[in-house]
């Protein structure tokens, strides 16, 4: 694991994988680290060099005042490919990181070869969803959503079979920085790319877990059909659709990737 100065923050990162493969980013959801792709890992090296980063204000990234913007993120993630010599690469983002793809797809095609927004919408919520989430941090700190956010992350019986998988994700929650969550969600709140995607000419991917309450499949096929030639696929989970239905997700992921015919 590694640090690099980008844009004013240190951002942590791991790369595995063999080194003169092609590169595939993975972008981190709010209140998780670069470890919630580890079961992406194994596939995906095979074929790749995996980079894996955790998000300003999350996981060991440094935590910069806020507020954040997703395009402040996303040039983040430019930076991160230039302190690392990477002139293109694929991209693949979950949450917040599916935010950030979109922001990409738009902003900085030339820096991409194909394109993954998994869980994740083109608006999240309003203005009072976020603004309810930050006053209840600022009062009770991380501790007042961390159970709420960590269940909603997976179906029910997902909860009762692997209740250790959601105690983790919850641990990783509880130690993302107050401050840096609150920045995050911030930029969230302010984002609306709903008309801006139309512009986005990479070829994409749209992965949704069936049974997501955060961004239901509604929000990816709004994606999905902005897009020209995109592609739309639903897997058997719930937000952390790369977890809890990982076989299926990494498989429909290493597929996308792995293509190489224009659209």
């Amino acid at each position: 694991m590694f640090h690099a100065e980008v844009n004013g923050v240190r951002l942590h990162y791991r790369l595995d994988g063999p080194e003169s493969a092609p590169v595939v980013v993975l972008s981190n959801s709010l209140g998780t680290n670069l470890h919630m792709w580890d079961s992406q890992v194994p596939a995906l090296t095979e074929k790749f060099r995996v980079l894996r980063y955790d998000s300003r204000g999350h996981g060991q990234s440094a935590t910069t005042p806020g507020p954040y913007t997703i395009g402040g993120l996303g040039n983040d993630v430019i930076g991160l490919l230039d302190a690392l010599h990477i002139e293109r690469a694929f991209f693949c983002g979950l949450s917040l990181g599916g935010v950030i793809a979109q922001w990409l797809g738009v902003n900085a095609p030339k820096r991409l070869n194909r394109l993954v927004a998994c869980d994740t919408a083109a608006k999240i919520g309003n203005p009072e969803f976020w603004n309810k989430r930050i006053a209840t941090i600022q009062t009770g700190g991380m501790e007042a959503v961390a159970t709420a956010q960590a269940l909603r992350w997976f179906t029910e019986p997902y909860v009762a079979k692997y209740p250790e998988v959601v105690e983790t994700m919850k641990q990783g929650l509880l130690a993302t920085p107050a401050d840096g969550y609150i920045a995050t969600c911030e930029a969230l709140r302010d984002s609306d790319l709903r008309e801006s995607i139309r512009r986005i000419t990479t070829p994409t991917l749209v992965i949704t877990g069936a049974h997501d309450a955060v961004t239901p499949p509604a929000d990816g096929k709004f994606i999905a059909a902005q897009i020209a030639g995109s592609k739309y696929v639903e897997v058997n989970g719930s937000h952390l659709s790369n977890i809890e239905d990982s076989t299926a997700f990494s498989a429909a992921l290493l597929q996308f990737l792995s293509q190489t015919e224009d659209r």
